[in-house]
C-alpha cells in the first residue's frame, strides 16, 4: 500500500518540539536501532540541542538531514540522515526510520531513493553504505531493493539501545552501479 500525502522537509524547517514528538511516539519502535538519537532526544531541551548541532553539521557539510512530513496533518512521520561522510574516500552512510504507523507504505523506500540521488548527484560521492543490525530485516530489504550489495557482516560492531553488542550487516552501493529510476 502506498501513501502519497507526504513530502520531504529539511532541517531548517524542523521545530525541536515536532522532532521530539516523533521520537517520543516511536521510542519503543526505534529503541534498539537509534540509541544515540534517543539519548539526544529524551527531553525537549536535549532535542533543541540535537537539532541545533545537526543544523551546524549540515552547514559544514558534515551531515544532511531529511524528514518525511504528512501533508494533511503537518506531522513528522520519518527521518533520514546522511552521516559518516568521508570526502577523502568519497562515501557516506544512510540511517533512517519511519513512524511505526506509516511502515509498509513506501515512505522509507522513497526517502532512501531521494537520498541516494542526493549523495551521488549533489554531493558527488562514489559510495553510499547502510549498516544495519542482523535482526533488522526491513532495513536489509530496503538496501537490497535499491541494489545495494551485501559486503559483509561486521561482528559486534553496534551497541544497541539495550547496551548489547550486535553484528551489523554492511551494504554498499557504488555510483557506477546506481541506476536512477
Amino acid at each position: 500500500m502506498s501513501f502519497t500525502d507526504w513530502k520531504i522537509d529539511r532541517i531548517e524547517n524542523i521545530l525541536p518540539e515536532e522532532f521530539y514528538e516523533l521520537i517520543d511516539k516511536n521510542r519503543n519502535h526505534i529503541a534498539k536501532t537509534f540509541p544515540l538519537t534517543l539519548t539526544n532526544s529524551d527531553s525537549l531541551a536535549k532535542t533543541k540541542d540535537f537539532i541545533a548541532f545537526n543544523s551546524d553539521k549540515e552547514k559544514n557539510k558534515e551531515g544532511f538531514f531529511f524528514f518525511a512530513r504528512n501533508i494533511k496533518t503537518n506531522e513528522l512521520i520519518g527521518y533520514l540522515c546522511v552521516k559518516t561522510i568521508d570526502y577523502r574516500i568519497s562515501k557516506c552512510e544512510l540511517g533512517y526510520f519511519v513512524d511505526e504507523g506509516f511502515q509498509g507504505k513506501g515512505i522509507t523506500s522513497a526517502m532512501v531513493s531521494d537520498a541516494i540521488d542526493f549523495c551521488f548527484n549533489e554531493l558527488r560521492l562514489n559510495k553510499v553504505f547502510i549498516c544495519t543490525s542482523e535482526i533488522n530485516i526491513a532495513s536489509q530489504r530496503i538496501a537490497l531493493k535499491h541494489n545495494f550489495k551485501q559486503e559483509g557482516i561486521l561482528r559486534d560492531e553496534f551497541r544497541n539501545g539495550d547496551g548489547e553488542l550486535q553484528n551489523s550487516v554492511y551494504f554498499g552501493l557504488l555510483k557506477s552501479e546506481y541506476k536512477q529510476s
